[in-house]
């Protein structure tokens, strides 16, 4: 018998005895039935049946929404015993379930479907990056809403600085800056909370109106609010960082970490996005139109920490000294740690000779490799009028009578010449530099400062040298290459003659 049989009976006789008999079945059956379809209720649907824990519901949702939702049911158990419950944990169990089912269908977060515009929303967030040796590294990673465009720069740190050459970076890498930026409340954005209202650091304050972007940040523990660039994280953490689960190897240095980030934008950006159905990089090309255009140069914290440099021309950075380049002494610099680089950014010399202390000029004065206390990197580039370098210092000739004038007026044969023969210790050299100067005059200036260069560098400063050389110049035009003696074929008598000598003796002795 068919429920459908019984209303089809009673709906052509109206009589539940004769609806009865013409569907087989009792007339109260049919009239149970009838009332159930009068109350707009469901005949198959059981009647709840009185439970022993009906009595202690009440408490039940007393507690779960005391708990907001978190009280376990073995808690609840316990207390229910207590009360006097005599049934099974099991069954505790399943009314908690049942209320805590009903008390979150009331307060369940509603999403609305977020449609980001071009050229409003960039989100920003941080990951943790591989290990390099046994050191941490940082992933910073943004992500431009409307046209899916990823970037991912690897740092060591998220410190303030760090932070702002990264924004930097990924502006400049999009092509120019949107209205806003979002991220959440690190210290180098919110700085504290004030009746649950985020207070700004006033420097990305200063970062944004440099840009022309509003730096906003989304509620605390709320990482809904910027879900593209949580999942960007996610992916980047997955595919860059070494796992078992992508057997990447372990990087060697820095540099392999910006490579494999740098492949992995260009990898995710060029390939079909499933939410657009088109690659983020052609995306961008369109919503460019809509970003706002950079300025020339970076917010000044991009750049670095500010350092003096010295009258040395040096700064300090880590205890460790690094040269700069001349040109900047008692000027401001700014020093950063760019993988195993420390990059120096200064003004140029023609902005600071004419007053100008804004931005403009600002460009990168060298990179050192860093180092540790007690090694500083020092350029010997950067001291042009230091030659010699950590050496000493090679003697600059200063006449003070007449005499030494008229030597050194020879030319800088003749300097050389003095120096080299002070430095050997030549006796009589005034003698010698009197006889120089009447060969000058005789000969002249020229020859005779050539002949005076030749000497030095191969250290003839006997009596009758000079002269030697002069008359071999006037004989060749050019002096030819310098030749040395060769120490392997000596011209002193050798000891070999006296071997057989020393033979024979030893062979007498023997006999004897």
């Amino acid at each position: 018998m068919e429920l459908m049989e019984i209303y089809e009976a009673y709906d052509l006789t109206g009589c539940a005895w004769s609806a009865g008999q013409l569907a087989g079945c009792d007339p109260k059956t049919v009239r149970r039935y009838i009332a159930i379809r009068a109350a707009g209720g469901n005949p198959h649907q059981p009647a709840p049946r009185p439970k022993a824990i009906d009595a202690f519901l009440a408490k039940i949702e007393e507690k779960v929404d005391r708990s907001k939702g978190k009280i376990r049911a073995d808690v609840v158990h316990k207390d229910l015993v207590a009360m006097g419950f005599a049934g099974s944990e099991r069954t505790t169990r399943r009314a908690v379930a049942e209320i805590k089912a009903a008390w979150k269908a009331g307060r369940r977060r509603i999403y609305r479907p977020w449609v980001p515009e071009p050229g409003m929303w960039l989100q920003w967030d941080w990951g943790e990056g591989p290990r390099i040796g046994e050191r941490r590294t940082q992933l910073f990673c943004a992500w431009l809403a409307w046209s899916r465009f990823r970037v991912v720069i690897p740092t060591w740190d998220q410190t303030l600085a760090t932070l702002t050459s990264c924004l930097d970076a990924a502006l400049r890498r999009l092509g120019g800056a949107p209205t806003y930026l979002l991220t959440d409340n690190p210290k180098t954005v919110t700085i504290e909370h004030i009746a649950r209202v985020a207070v700004r650091h006033p420097q990305i304050v200063e970062l944004g109106r440099h840009y022309g972007c509003v730096v906003t940040t989304c509620e605390p523990f709320d990482p809904e609010s910027k879900g593209g660039v949580e999942a960007t994280v996610k992916i980047a953490k997955a595919d860059l960082v070494p796992t078992h689960a992508n057997l990447r190897a372990a990087y060697g240095s820095f540099t392999e970490l910006e490579q494999a980030c740098a492949a992995w934008s260009e990898h995710i950006n060029g390939r079909r996005h499933r939410e657009t159905h088109r690659p983020p990089i052609e995306m961008l090309a369109e919503e460019r139109a809509r970003l706002h255009v950079l300025p020339a140069d970076p917010y000044v914290l991009a750049l670095g920490a500010e350092r003096l440099v010295g009258d040395d021309r040096t700064v300090r950075w880590g205890d460790v000294r690094y040269s700069v380049p001349p040109g900047h002494e008692g000027q401001t610099v700014w020093c950063r740690v760019h993988g195993d680089e420390l990059v120096i950014v200064g003004r140029s010399s023609t902005d600071e000779q004419h007053g100008q202390h804004g931005q403009h000029g600002l460009r990168e004065l060298w990179r050192h490799p860093l180092s540790v206390p007690g090694r500083p990197q020092i350029v010997d580039a950067h001291y042009p009028e230091h030659e010699c370098g950590n050496g000493p210092k090679a003697p600059r000739p200063r006449p003070r009578t007449k005499a030494e004038e008229a030597f050194l007026a020879i030319g800088p044969g003749a300097q050389a010449w003095l120096i080299e023969a002070a430095a050997t210790g030549v006796a009589r050299i005034r003698t010698k530099m009197a006889r120089a100067v009447e060969l000058a005059s005789l000969l002249g200036a020229a020859r005779t400062d050539e002949a005076l260069g030749l000497a030095a560098i191969n250290g003839r400063f006997a009596e009758a040298d000079l002269a030697s050389i002069c008359d071999h110049l006037a004989v060749h035009e050019h002096a030819g290459e310098n030749t040395r003696v060769d120490e392997a074929h000596s011209a002193q008598p050798g000891t070999a003659s006296w071997a057989a000598f020393s033979n024979t003796n030893s062979v007498k002795g023997d006999h004897s």
